[in-house]
C-alpha cells in the first residue's frame, strides 16, 4: 500500500521533513517514490511547502496519508475532511464518551448506616457555692 508521509531529515534538535510518497513497508529514510513537498516546524510561522497536482495524483491512485501529513494537507487546504488523532499515545477504549459521562447520574453504592446509639443522660451535678477569695497583697 501506498503512504503519504513524512521523512526526517535535519540536524539533531532541528528536525526538518521531506513529504514523500512510499510503499508502507519501506523505510521511511530510504527509496521513496517521489518527494511531494516539504515541512518545517522550526521556524514562526511553520513553513510548509506541497506539490498540490502531484499529491492529489496520488491520493487518486490509492494513496493513503498519515494521521499528520492529513492534518498538515487539510490545513493547507489541499483536501477535505476532519483531521485524525496524530498521536503515538497508548490506546485507551473508553466505554462511554465524555459528554455521556458528564449527562449520567454518578453511581454512589449505598453502605449501610451504622446504628445511632442514643446518649445516656447527664448527670447533673449541683453547684455549690464557692468560697470567698481574699486579695492577699504582699
Amino acid at each position: 500500500m501506498l503512504v503519504i508521509r513524512l521523512s526526517r531529515i535535519g540536524r539533531k534538535d532541528k528536525a526538518v521533513y521531506r513529504i514523500v510518497v512510499s510503499e508502507n513497508t519501506k523505510d521511511t529514510h530510504g527509496d521513496s517514490l517521489e518527494q511531494l513537498g516539504f515541512y518545517n516546524p522550526g521556524v514562526t510561522p511553520k513553513e510548509i511547502k506541497f506539490e498540490k497536482e502531484r499529491i492529489l495524483h496520488w491520493i487518486s491512485m490509492g494513496a493513503k496519508s498519515s494521521p499528520t501529513v492529513n492534518n498538515l494537507l487539510i490545513d493547507g487546504g489541499i483536501i477535505e475532511g476532519k483531521k485524525m488523532k496524530a498521536s503515538r499515545g497508548k490506546k485507551v477504549e473508553a466505554t462511554e464518551t465524555p459528554v455521556e459521562a458528564l449527562k449520567a447520574p454518578a453511581k454512589v453504592e449505598e453502605k449501610p448506616q451504622a446504628e445511632v446509639v442514643p446518649e445516656t443522660p447527664a448527670v447533673e451535678v449541683e453547684a455549690t457555692p464557692e468560697a470567698p477569695v481574699e486579695n492577699i497583697e504582699a
